[in-house]
């Protein structure tokens, strides 16, 4: 019982240490990129032309919805979102889910309020598990060169965005 706990264990730090150690030489957009679960993220970061903004210097903190989180969205949400017309209200969409600075797990508390860079204020919540404005924290601290993301399971919208 005790060997093939250990190797299990063994197995399973040697197949995730080289995802997170090579996370830190990409910047935020390669390393959603490279984690495959950020699709629809990336094609809203790049329709909302910020691409250069979360590859600069940072450091910045991002609360990324997963695909999942984008298809729970109403039918036709993300679509409307990713028209030319609609870039002002992606822009703002997408900023409320990024904070200035490399804020991680250890530094939240219960009841916090983190100032966006869209100029509003999301709500940290830990109790029973780390939730931002209702959002669950699905996977935390994945270091980037230029910051933080946080793996979220819901799109979480600013107070007068929709």
């Amino acid at each position: 019982m005790f060997r093939r706990t250990f190797l299990s264990l063994t197995a399973a730090t040697m197949l995730s240490t080289p995802a997170l150690a090579g996370s830190h030489s990409m910047d935020i957009v390669d390393t959603a990129i490279g984690a495959g679960d950020f699709t629809t993220l990336v094609a809203a970061v790049q329709a909302a032309g910020l691409v250069d903004t979360l590859k600069g210097d940072g450091p910045f903190t991002v609360f990324a919805p997963t695909d999942a989180a984008f298809a729970a969205l109403p039918e036709g949400t993300v679509e409307e979102l990713l028209k030319p017309e609609n870039k002002d209200k992606l822009t703002a969409i997408l900023t409320y889910h990024v904070v200035p600075g490399k804020v991680m797990s250890g530094d939240l508390t219960d009841g916090m309020m983190a100032a966006t860079v869209e100029g509003s204020e999301v709500t940290i919540g830990t109790m029973g598990g780390v939730t931002v404005d209702g959002a669950n924290v699905t996977t935390a601290d994945i270091e980037a060169s230029n910051g933080v993301i946080h793996v979220i399971d819901a799109v979480i919208l600013p107070k007068d965005s929709m």
